[in-house]
């Protein structure tokens, strides 16, 4: 019987451009390594900043690989430039014969089989390799800006609906069906050629698989937003809470970084003037963000340091700052489920039932919504973020009656209200 991995611990870090979130997600690493647990740090941002934070050249880095710092700290760049060339290559110049194969020009072909976002998704991928290598008790991951890391987190869920519509699964199962669109070559060459191209899509399948299982396993994974004490910052990150709970993902936490002291009462002049309404100014900011998420997301400050921490010793000595005694890789605190179902009126199965679906949609009054029917999917837009959501059973054969929103801040739920679609009610 073959031996079970242990189960690893994965923490995102993102947030604006500029907050400190390459900073944290090292120091965090640095921490947990210190405590003696395995800690490899990962950065998919192409920035390429980590090793600046970590004081160590990461550029040397062959093939992915990480780099052993020491003490059990690894830490990695991850190239999106390699794995274009060895991973996405490969599966390219598959759908490219296929395309070829069934009449569709040549350079058409190589156009369709450019797939927008391939690099954020290899980049993922790697950090689902990682993570699962059974070589790390925690992975954290400093992922790119907020807009960039929510394209990177949903596009699994995106590519795998895309994948499915293009070539769904009944029909790869069915080898060598369109084997015959490959004109011009023997039977047998045909098959084999469709079976090198089945073969190549079915791990693409299971690799985005592997991905949306690893992003919603709510123990395994979550995200962490880092943000400094500013209302345009504050606002994104507000707009970046509905989107990652559109998608489903588990936010454990919020990082205020570079937060002001009071200065002293005996302080005076202009600097100490500009000192004070600066705190106030971040207090206000800070008090508004906890009112907003109440208990659902913990919020913790870190203390604006008068030097930058670069270095394993510095990064370890601002952990402290932001965790005291609590293990940096602990959970944020268990939340429901972000889909729930309800029957509102009837008793289920006569023509006068009633159901509605509810999305937890932290943040949703705030930004501009729109709600449409696509077959048997939900397509809920949020500002620039929008997912598909597949509807259980007994709503396909239902219409949408009506839609509003319930709750206020981080406990805002969309409610959809659907009726029994006469035409479709009674088929079974």
């Amino acid at each position: 019987m073959a031996a079970t991995l242990p189960r690893v611990r994965v923490v995102l870090f993102t947030g604006k451009g500029g907050v400190g979130k390459t900073t944290l997600a090292a120091a965090t690493a640095a921490r947990l390594a210190r405590a003696g647990r395995k800690t490899l740090v990962v950065s998919t941002d192409p920035a390429h900043s980590l090793g600046d934070a970590l004081g160590e050249r990461l550029d040397d880095t062959t093939e992915n690989e990480p780099a052993d710092l020491g003490s059990g700290l690894f830490a990695a760049h991850v190239d999106t430039r390699v794995l274009l060339d060895d991973t996405w290559a490969e599966l390219q110049g598959h759908l490219r014969t296929v395309l070829a194969g069934a009449g569709i020009d040549e350079l058409v072909a190589d156009e369709l089989t450019v797939l927008p976002g391939v690099e954020d998704l290899l980049a993922l991928a790697e950090v689902h390799r990682l993570a699962t290598s059974g070589l790390w008790e925690v992975v954290v991951v400093d992922c790119g800006p907020t807009a960039e890391t929510l394209r990177l987190l949903g596009l699994p869920e995106a590519l795998s609906g895309y994948l499915e519509r293009l070539f769904p699964a009944h029909r790869r199962a069915v080898r060598g069906m369109i084997a015959g669109l490959a004109s011009g070559r023997t039977g047998a060459e045909r098959s084999a050629g469709w079976d090198r191209t089945v073969d190549a899509l079915d791990r693409l399948a299971a690799q985005l698989a592997g991905l949306r299982a690893m992003l919603a396993d709510r123990e395994e994974t979550s995200i962490r937003l880092v943000l400094t004490p500013e209302r345009v910052v504050a606002a994104e990150t507000r707009r970046t809470l509905t989107a990652l709970a559109l998608h489903d993902l588990q936010v454990d936490g919020l990082v205020v970084n570079r937060v002001m002291p009071a200065p002293p009462p005996s302080l005076r002049g202009p600097t100490a003037r500009w000192l004070r309404e600066r705190h106030t100014e971040q207090q206000a900011v800070l008090a508004e963000v906890r009112a907003e998420c109440g208990d659902a997301v913990p919020l913790a400050t870190v203390p604006y340091t008068a030097a930058e921490p670069t270095g394993v010793e510095a990064l370890i000595a601002l952990a402290g700052s932001l965790y005291g005694t609590a293990d940096p890789a602990a959970p944020g605190p268990a939340t429901g489920p972000v889909l729930r179902l309800e029957r509102s009126a009837g008793d289920g199965t006569s023509a006068d039932s009633e159901f509605e679906l509810a999305l937890r949609l932290p943040g949703a009054a705030d930004g501009p919504l729109d709600l449409t029917r696509v077959g048997d999917e939900l397509v809920v837009t949020v500002g620039a973020t929008r997912r598909r959501v597949s509807l259980p059973a007994v709503l396909r054969r239902c219409e949408v009656t009506g839609a509003r929103l319930v709750g206020e801040g981080h406990a805002t739920d969309l409610v959809v209200v659907f009726a029994p679609d006469p035409a479709l009610w009674m088929r079974r």
